[in-house]
């Protein structure tokens, strides 16, 4: 009977345990559809579920490409959240807390568009002709009063 009880305790350890080492983060970018790379190699595009079982303090590398904006580096790192699992099951099984940090849900990252965008001509908002005072006469007897 003794046997069960940890055979039992051991399984439901080991199986916290294993759950609690992998963490996940969406990656997503404005405008969605770019390119996505983690430490160099091409795993898909945004939006995109990125899941790892890194110890605490790891920092993870991408970058992001789309065609028409500026190459995104980025970097996240396994110290933004406690992960309870990990810490109840570090406590449990005595081994060492190298899991009890996870990402955030979620990164979400803005493009900066390689053309830059200009505001629509308005041809109405630019005078053809420049606006002239009127024109007044003068008569030859107050000019020659001014001699």
């Amino acid at each position: 009977m003794r046997l069960n009880s940890y055979k039992l305790i051991s399984a439901v350890t080991i199986t916290a345990l294993l759950c609690s080492c992998a963490s996940t983060t969406q990656i997503r970018s404005t405008p969605p559809g770019a390119n996505l790379f983690i430490e160099g190699e091409k795993l898909g595009q945004t939006p995109y579920s990125y899941t790892d079982t890194h110890i605490v303090g790891s920092v993870v590398h991408a970058k992001m490409t789309k065609s028409g904006y500026e190459d995104l580096n980025v970097s996240f790192s396994r110290s933004e959240e406690a992960d309870v699992g990990a810490i109840i099951g570090g406590v449990l099984a005595f081994v060492p807390f190298l899991w009890t940090m996870k990402y955030k849900p979620e990164h979400s990252y803005e493009m900066v568009s390689l053309v830059t965008e200009t505001a629509p001509f308005n041809s109405e908002s630019i005078p053809l002709v420049p606006e002239q005072a009127p024109i007044k006469k003068i008569s030859k007897k107050k000019v020659k009063k001014a001699q």
